[in-house]
């Protein structure tokens, strides 16, 4: 490899008529190094690569993902070439992209700018962040409509964050979210900040609702409700909801060996996520004897001072559900048996926060309980039957096998009075078949039929 003062002289050489062979003894280089700079076959200052190029294989897989989402993130696409073979490191794999042109440009977002970002201190154990993530396109079996919802918290002083998949945002799936990150977390710091989100705070005053005044109070924080019209307060759990959109939700599968993927297994794949990703990102701190010392999230997580958390809110939660035709009711991962007279009906299911009880009642009278089960752990796949569901069930089945007479398939059944007078009603006396409009007479048929035959005789 030449240097590029060297790569000037054997250029200058050689248009003032220097051999290449002159040219290599001079500067004591071979001569076919020499030729291939002259020729520009090589770049000075570029070394020629000795082997085959490892992004090539992916670089077609590449070019098609950033073709469907130009948007998609590098950190988002380097985990999905992980799982395909991909060992380079980060740095390279945004180079190739670059160099390359991988990434087609979107001229909407060209002169979008970054707002100005306030700095702000957060003590460890000082404060934790909430906020939704809409998430869109849920899988359709899945039965949440066109948006799936993320609670997302996040600690200000060393950016962990957890999320929970919720199928609503009303107040008490927010409480029963909260409580289940904050499990997530390992603990509760002293205040919790929100936006002006209804459930929490009065969007037109900020002042805190009085039934989550209950919920504070209950776990024994400090309610912060942000000002309006000052941006970035909220900039972590905000940095957590773009990572969560963009590098989880945006490339979960539809299917997972095979069967489609339910709630539990996606919630599954955010846990194991940021355990694996969020929490070993690196950090510099800066220690009370000025020295900066390189950490992880999770290791400043871990040395948070966090408070353990109570029992659980006693709010109850309802969703409405349908009833199958074997008189089960799907929640959170299980089946749940009701009484056969329901099947295929709407029920509503209703679950106190903290107890291990599940309601099942009707839609229309969700007051009135038709079934009580004990629930179970969320994703475990079980079903749950009474004894009497089951006898009822069978019950019911062979009432409806032997009442009523069997129906032959194979057997014929010819139009009858009715279907036949209705033929009649279409058809006009021109077209129905038989009628006098089809009997056409004509003398000199017969004619010519008598005169076949008196010649033939």
């Amino acid at each position: 490899m030449l240097t590029r003062e060297e790569d000037i002289d054997a250029h200058a050489l050689h248009k003032q008529g220097w051999t290449i062979t002159a040219i290599a003894r001079h500067l004591g280089r071979d001569r076919k190094t020499i030729r291939a700079y002259l020729t520009g076959q090589r770049v000075a200052g570029v070394r020629a690569r000795q082997g085959p190029d490892p992004f090539a294989p992916f670089s077609e897989y590449v070019r098609a993902r950033l073709a469907e989402d130009p948007h998609l993130w590098v950190t988002t696409l380097a985990d999905e070439l992980e799982e395909l073979g991909w060992s380079g490191g980060y740095s390279t794999l945004t180079r190739q992209i670059r160099d390359r042109g991988l990434r087609p440009v979107c001229e909407a977002c060209r002169g979008l700018k970054d707002r100005p970002v306030a700095i702000i201190d957060h003590p460890p154990g000082a404060e934790t962040q909430w906020d939704w993530v809409e998430l869109p396109d849920p899988p359709a079996h899945w039965g949440w409509g066109k948006t799936a919802h993320l609670l997302v918290g996040a600690s200000s002083h060393s950016s962990r964050w957890r999320g929970v998949l919720a199928e609503s945002v009303e107040q008490a799936h927010l409480i029963v979210a909260l409580h289940q990150v904050a499990e997530r977390l390992g603990g509760l710091t002293r205040a919790w900040r929100f936006d002006r989100m209804a459930t929490v705070a009065t969007p037109g005053t900020g002042k805190v609702t009085a039934t989550f005044a209950a919920v504070a109070k209950h776990y024994a924080v400090t309610v912060e409700v942000c000002p309006p019209r000052r941006g970035n307060r909220k900039g972590v759990v905000e940095k957590a909801n773009h990572t969560a959109a963009q590098r989880i939700w945006r490339s979960m599968p539809e299917t997972i060996d095979g069967c489609p993927i339910t709630v539990e297994q996606a919630q599954a794949r955010i846990d194991t996520w940021r355990a694996v990703k969020g929490d070993t990102r690196r950090r510099v701190v800066l220690d009370p004897d000025g020295t900066h010392r390189a950490t992880t999230v999770g290791e400043l997580a871990e040395a948070e001072p966090l408070r353990p958390l109570p029992a659980p809110f006693p709010v109850t939660t309802q969703v409405v559900r349908t009833v199958t035709a074997q008189g089960l009711v799907a929640y959170a991962g299980n089946f749940y048996s009701a009484p056969p007279e329901l099947a295929r009906a709407r029920v509503t299911v209703s679950v106190t926060h903290g107890t291990d009880e599940l309601h099942i009642a009707a839609a229309a009278t969700p007051a009135v309980v038709l079934a009580r089960h004990r629930l179970i752990a969320p994703g475990t796949g079980a079903t749950i039957r009474t004894e009497h569901h089951v006898v009822a069930l069978n019950t019911a089945a062979m009432t409806a096998t032997d009442t009523g007479p069997r129906h032959r398939h194979k057997r014929r059944v010819p139009p009858g009075p009715a279907a036949t007078t209705a033929a009649d009603a279409l058809c006009t006396p021109t077209t129905r078949p038989g009628s006098a409009a089809d009997v056409v007479i004509d003398l000199d048929t017969y004619a010519r039929a008598a005169h076949r035959r008196n010649t033939l005789t």
